[in-house]
């Protein structure tokens, strides 16, 4: 039995925060459900740091913040320190990366393929080369800023 999910407007704005983006694809692993415990391990670290302080740094955002906002938007529904995925964002996708260990990031990508159009432009004199490199590298700079914190 697959978990249905309808798709709700305004992804950007909910979307715009990498804890609640971390949120729903956490719950979309889960079949949609998950214990609040379980998602603060889970932000935790994937932020890099599974301290105590850090943990209660999320711990206390998702509760003041993240989850009465989501809640709001019909995105979740927290009762009883479980969080129930109801609805997923627009666009869920562009916000989520999800790189496999040996795998390469579209950024990575974007700047490799920037760097060998820089040396072959050189190489052959071609302008054309040359500023498509730079297009590349702009192209995997923007990428990277924008997936950073969910790697």
């Amino acid at each position: 039995m697959g978990l249905l999910i309808e798709e709700v407007p305004n992804s950007q704005m909910i979307l715009g925060n990498s804890r609640r983006t971390l949120m729903v694809r956490f719950l979309q692993e889960r079949e949609g459900s998950a214990e609040l415990r379980e998602l603060v391990d889970y932000i935790s670290e994937m932020e890099g740091s599974t301290d105590r302080k850090h943990r209660k740094s999320v711990y206390v955002s998702l509760l003041q913040t993240h989850i009465p906002r989501m809640e709001r938007e019909g995105v979740i529904r927290f009762k009883r320190g479980r969080l129930t995925l109801l609805q997923v964002p627009d666009d869920v996708t562009v916000y989520l990366e999800v790189v496999k260990r040996n795998d390469i990031s579209w950024s990575a990508f974007y700047v490799g393929t920037s760097i060998l159009f820089l040396v072959a432009g050189f190489y052959l004199a071609s302008f054309p080369l040359v500023v498509s490199s730079l297009v590349y590298l702009t192209m995997g700079l923007f990428h990277h800023a924008k997936v950073k914190k969910l790697l």
